[in-house]
C-alpha cells in the first residue's frame, strides 16, 4: 500500500500580522516622503510640500536642538525607548520567521464508490503507546505519527534491559500494526529518559 506523501505546513504567530502591519506602516511613510521629495524635484512649490508633509517644521525643530537639551532625564527617556524598539521590533521580527512542521494527515487504508476508510494519527500513536505500556521496563512513552514512519520515545526504569526493552518496544509496535490490520511502518524507538524507582516504589 502506497503511503502518501508527507506536506510541510507553515505555521504563523498572531504577533506575525501586527508585525506586518507595522511594515506597512513604515512602507507607507517612505512612499510618502518620496512621493513628497518627487514633488520638490518637480518644482512644485516648497510651501505647498510642506503643507502637505510638514518637513519643515520637523526639520526646524530638529536643527534648534542644542547640547544643553539633552539633559539627564532625555538621555534616559531616549536610552529606554531604544530599548524598547529593539525588544518590540525584535521580538515581531522573530515571529514573521517562518517555522516549517510536518503536516499530520489521516491514514487511508480503503477507498472505493462506497466510501473511504481512514485512522487517525492519533490512534496509530496509542496502539503503538499501549503496547510498549505492557512492558515492565517502559515508565513513559509518546509516539509520533509521521506519514511514512513511527517514532517512539520512551523513558524506562531499568538501565540494565535498555537493548532488549528498546527491540521488545519495536516488535510490539510492529505486531500491533499487522493486528490492526495497518500497513508496516519503520519504527524508530529512542530513549528519552531513565527514572531509577526506589524500593518502596517497587513495593
Amino acid at each position: 500500500m502506497a503511503l502518501p506523501r508527507q506536506r510541510l505546513r507553515i505555521g504563523s504567530s498572531p504577533f506575525a500580522l501586527l508585525g506586518r502591519v507595522v511594515l506597512v506602516v513604515f512602507a507607507l511613510v517612505l512612499v510618502w516622503y518620496g512621493i513628497m521629495l518627487a514633488l520638490l524635484a518637480l518644482k512644485l512649490s516648497p510651501h505647498t510640500v510642506n503643507q502637505l508633509s510638514g518637513y519643515r517644521g520637523l526639520y526646524a525643530h530638529l536643527a534648534a536642538l542644542k547640547p544643553r537639551d539633552a539633559t539627564g532625564d532625555t538621555r534616559l527617556i531616549a536610552g529606554l525607548a531604544g530599548l524598547a524598539g529593539l525588544l518590540g521590533f525584535g521580538f515581531l521580527a522573530f515571529k514573521e520567521l517562518p517555522r516549517p512542521h510536518l503536516a499530520r494527515a489521516a491514514l487511508r487504508l480503503r477507498g472505493d464508490e462506497w466510501g473511504v476508510v481512514e485512522v487517525a494519527p492519533r490512534a496509530i500513536e496509542r496502539v503503538v503507546e499501549a503496547a510498549a505500556l505492557e512492558l515492565e521496563a517502559v515508565l513513559r512513552v509518546a509516539a509520533r505519527y509521521g506519514g511514512d514512519q513511527l517514532t517512539v520515545n520512551i523513558d524506562v526504569i531499568r538501565a540494565g534491559e535498555l537493548p532488549e526493552t528498546l527491540r521488545s518496544v519495536r516488535t510490539r509496535a510492529r505486531e500491533q500494526l499487522a493486528v490492526h490490520g495497518l500497513p508496516g511502518l519503520p519504527v524508530n524507538v529512542t530513549l528519552t529518559g531513565f527514572e531509577r524507582l526506589q524500593r518502596r516504589e517497587l513495593a
